[in-house]
């Protein structure tokens, strides 16, 4: 098969290739490193390679495969992984100098779950230091760039993990989602990324487990993709208080198991706690409500009077960076991330009342949109307020530009759509919805009631078959 055929191959399809020996592993996996050494010195999406190891797993896997033993759901396909996620004797720096040398021992329980699946690691993808802004870009390794536009950024924090999906560097990546480092990253460069409910997925490197908002999640090109991916990942562990009650994708709605959707009421965030929405984001939001319009789905923009609380959630975003990272600031100084050294500065300046003030203020934003959930079955907005951002943006004093006009820092006014359900635990998928007026892609974000993941998963599958996206590629 064809190198070009090979590395737009979805990880489903190669999965089943491999099972009916139509694929070797070994030609994938050397497919796939060869396509990192070609894209990987333009896109710098990659801190470590793993190539000696990927290769000595693909010849494993192609032994088991010719011996006739039984093969794992991911047998022979290539993954990446988020640097943010430890790594049993590869390199982790969580990009920062403070770990620059670090090699974990262990594996991340999600790491062993890919590996027990039959996934092959082939490499380690960039993030900006401890993942704390949209971009990916640190000190310790440079710039990633955007396959659609080098000039762009691909989002962040799991910036590298897209750019890979994006190019061609394994079907899948595993990233993880704070306040939208999966979705912004997926819309961003026109892939699927899944935030799942809170728990839904196991997050070993939360550093207070009962009020975490990270989890870890897919980043792939096809809908079928992130459902496997999810579904060998997830299962509880005692580690982390909220899997024990979890299913992985939860319920599905009775409304969404045939294509007629003459039953489902869909919320339309138009414009949430943002000050505005790009004409062209707009544009392609509701060409894709018109989609699901069109299945029968009946539309409305969500009224009322919801508190997105974008100041409390800079309280809790800068206070959590000021007392968690501000001794890797102090020790290390104008080694650090300069986005890092003004978020750490400004954390320090809130008090006890101002940081309890802001988790009242998410109580209440969590008990509104579960009255949300009352009226409506799922919700829809953008995902970003715009297409992708400069890579040469600085998140903590330059003002996010839409449509020419200034409308203030990037979080909230280019995320504000994300970062409410990582505070309230809903599923949020982003998928593309096409592209801006300078080429970039878009993406709209589905929302459904907690425990039901998979409805997020389906509506995504219907609009993937209505408006189709995989047969788009960059031209790097």
């Amino acid at each position: 098969m064809p190198a070009n055929e090979l590395l737009q191959l979805t990880a489903t399809k190669a999965a089943a290739l491999i099972r009916k020996k139509k694929l070797s592993p070994v030609e994938y996996v050397d497919a796939v490193l060869a396509r990192a050494d070609a894209v990987q010195p333009k896109l710098n999406c990659f801190i470590t390679m793993t190539a000696d190891l990927a290769r000595a797993g693909a010849k494993r896997a192609e032994a088991a495969l010719m011996a006739g033993e039984a093969l794992a759901p991911l047998h022979g396909i290539p993954v990446s992984i988020k640097d943010l996620i430890p790594t049993a004797g590869v390199r982790t720096t969580f990009g920062t100098i403070a770990f620059a040398d670090n090699v974990p021992t262990v594996d991340d329980i999600l790491v062993t779950r890919l590996k027990s699946a039959g996934a092959i690691i082939v490499g380690k993808t960039t993030t900006p230091e401890f993942g704390i802004k949209g971009q990916t870009d640190a000190p310790i390794f440079g710039i990633t760039r955007n396959p659609w536009n080098l000039q762009r950024t691909p989002g962040g924090s799991s910036g590298g993990g897209a750019a890979a999906v994006a190019a061609g560097i394994a079907p899948l990546a595993l990233g993880t989602d704070g306040a939208g480092s999966t979705r912004g990253p997926a819309a961003c460069c026109g892939l699927i990324g899944l935030k799942g409910t809170t728990g839904a997925l196991p997050y070993q490197q939360a550093r207070e487990a009962f009020a975490n908002v990270v989890a870890a999640g897919p980043l792939t090109r096809s809908i079928a993709d992130a459902t496997l991916m999810q579904s060998v990942l997830g299962g509880a562990v005692p580690e982390d208080p909220w899997t024990s009650e979890q299913g992985v994708i939860g319920r599905i709605s009775d409304k969404l198991i045939s294509r007629d959707l003459s039953r489902l009421r869909i919320g339309y965030l138009a414009r949430a706690g943002n000050k505005t929405v790009a004409a062209d984001v707009k544009r392609n939001t509701e060409t894709a409500l018109k989609a699901l319009a069109e299945m029968g789905a009946e539309i409305e923009i969500v009224g009322g009077d919801i508190d997105w609380m974008a100041e409390q959630q800079r309280t809790l975003y800068l206070c959590s960076i000021a007392n968690n990272l501000g001794h890797v600031v102090d020790a290390y100084g104008d080694k650090t991330d300069i986005v890092l050294r003004a978020f750490v500065e400004a954390g320090r300046k809130y008090d006890v009342k101002s940081y309890m003030h802001a988790m009242n203020a998410r109580t209440r934003m969590f008990r509104a949109v579960q009255a949300l959930f009352e009226t409506y079955d799922v919700l829809i907005s953008p995902t970003l307020t715009r297409g992708a951002i400069d890579v040469d943006f600085n998140s903590a004093k330059d003002s996010l530009i839409i449509d020419g006009e200034a409308v203030g820092p990037a979080q909230p006014h280019l995320t504000g759509f994300m970062y409410p359900f990582n505070l309230t635990g809903h599923p949020a998928l982003s998928v593309p919805s096409g592209f801006d007026s300078e080429g970039l892609p878009t993406g709209i974000q589905i929302i459904a009631a907690r425990y039901h993941d998979v409805d997020t998963l389906r509506i995504g599958a219907l609009l993937e078959d209505a408006l189709p996206w995989a047969h788009h590629w960059p031209q790097i």
